[in-house]
Formats: structure tokens, C-alpha cells, sequence
């Protein structure tokens, strides 16, 4: 899908940053994953389940993220499919609630590490290394929810993705998605602040031009016969280290839509 060349904004010089532009070409692989971003996020596979480490946004994320789905999805006895699970952060709440989970990532150093933090916690969450589109081939259909949470952004395909977590949910199934908006207050909070001048996230972990405008992720649940159920804003409060919905979509947001 084209995209539009964002405005530049104006930056302070002597922080170095990533160039605010639109890439012109998409990457094409035969496997819908770029293989720098697998090894960018194992490499922070060690220090996944620290509150204080690298992923310290992304713990602060994820109560409202698990709120989001809970008031939207009765967990208990629900089977859940975490796409992207990362280290299992989502993936052991909503067991914690008693979904029967079965989370995915393509990354193993991370799927390790999940497996070894359930084994710990005594949550139970059935973890493979394996894509989406393969499950989706294996087992249609079977799911009461699917998530896939900051996720979309760092794959060649969102597109893909998407058909495959909507072919994977029974009928009524609910397919429950979080990015960030394609906005200059975007490049400016989640890339610049966040990665450069506040350090909050390891350089390099967000590309601008690969976030995904609400207008887009619509267009596409919708060429997948979803149909979109809602919006909400995620608003990260660094001073505070805590997040909230929000009305206000610029930078982080959530959806769901819905499988007739």
C-alpha cells in the first residue's frame, strides 16, 4: 500500500537519530520476517521478564493490554492464541486468567526463555516456535480469541498476518491487535524520545515507516472479512513508568475486530 511522505519534523542536532523518511521499497522474502528484527529481539531474550531491563515499556503495557482483551473476551476456559509472544509477558496473563494459551514466535532464543519462565511460574501456556500462517494451514478455525500485540510493525507483511489470525478464529472469534500509528508525534515519542534521547528502548527497536495508520489496519480487517469492533488510544507515561487507554491514537493503539 503507498504511503504518503510525512512532513519532517524538526529535530535537536546533537542527538542521533534515524532519518525521518519513507522507505520506497518493501523487502520481499519468501517467509514473512526479516531476519535482523528476529535477532534484534532474541538478543533481549535474557532480560525479557525484567521489569527494570529493556522491556520495561512493555511491562508497563501489558496490564492494560491484558484489560483490554479481559473486558472484551471471557478468558476463563477461552482458547487463546498469542501471535508474537515474545518471552510470554501476555501470554502467562491471560493463562493467569484461565485461558488454555497457545503462544507462537519465530524467534527460539525467546520461545526458550518463555518456556523456562512458565516452568518457574507454574503457568501452563503451550509454546512453539512456528509462523502464523503455518498454524493457520495446520489448524483453522480453532480459536475463541487470537492476540497480536506490537507485532505488526516489525514484519514484511501485516497483511499476511492478518488473513492468517482471522482464518484461525472460529465464527464470533475475536482477533485483538495493538501497533503504532504512522504519525509525526509517533516518530517523534516512540523513535526519537523513547529510543534516543530517553533510552527507554534499545536504538533500532522501531522503524517509523513501517507503523500502520488505523485507516490501514481497517482497510486490511476488512480484506479479511473482519469486521472492526473498536479503537482505543495506549498512552505510555514514562515519569510514572505506568500506561492507560487512551482517546487519542497518534502514537500507540489498540483494536479488535470481530469473524462473523
Amino acid at each position: 500500500m503507498a504511503r504518503p511522505h510525512p512532513h519532517r519534523p524538526r529535530l535537536i542536532a546533537r542527538h542521533r537519530i534515524p532519518e525521518f523518511r519513507m522507505n520506497p521499497t518493501t523487502q520481499s522474502t519468501s517467509s514473512n520476517f526479516h531476519q535482523a528484527e528476529l535477532d534484534k529481539f532474541a538478543a533481549l531474550a535474557n532480560r525479557w521478564w525484567d521489569a527494570d531491563g529493556p522491556q520495561k515499556p512493555l511491562h508497563a503495557l501489558n496490564p492494560v493490554r491484558l484489560a483490554y482483551v479481559s473486558a472484551r473476551q471471557e478468558l476463563a476456559g477461552a482458547r487463546v492464541l498469542d501471535v508474537g509472544c515474545g518471552g510470554g509477558l501476555l501470554s502467562e496473563s491471560m493463562a493467569r486468567l484461565g485461558a488454555q494459551v497457545t503462544a507462537i514466535d519465530l524467534a527460539p532464543e525467546l520461545v526458550k526463555v518463555a518456556r523456562l519462565h512458565s516452568l518457574e511460574s507454574g503457568v501452563q501456556v503451550d509454546y512453539r516456535v512456528q509462523s502464523v500462517e503455518d498454524l493457520a494451514a495446520e489448524q483453522p478455525g480453532s480459536f475463541d480469541a487470537v492476540t497480536c500485540m506490537e507485532m505488526l510493525e516489525h514484519v514484511p507483511d501485516p497483511t499476511a498476518i492478518i488473513r492468517a489470525c482471522a482464518s484461525l478464529l472460529k465464527p464470533g472469534g475475536k482477533l485483538f491487535l495493538s501497533t503504532l500509528n504512522r504519525t509525526p508525534a509517533a516518530f517523534a515519542l516512540a523513535v526519537v524520545g523513547a529510543e534516543y534521547i530517553a533510552r527507554l528502548l534499545p536504538k533500532g527497536t522501531h522503524h517509523y515507516e513501517d507503523f500502520i495508520k488505523p485507516a490501514e489496519l481497517a482497510a486490511w480487517l476488512r480484506g479479511a472479512d473482519l469486521q472492526l469492533q473498536d479503537v482505543s488510544g495506549m498512552l505510555y507515561e514514562p515519569w510514572r513508568n505506568r500506561a492507560r487507554l487512551s482517546s487519542r491514537t497518534e502514537v500507540n493503539y489498540l483494536a479488535y475486530a470481530v469473524r462473523p
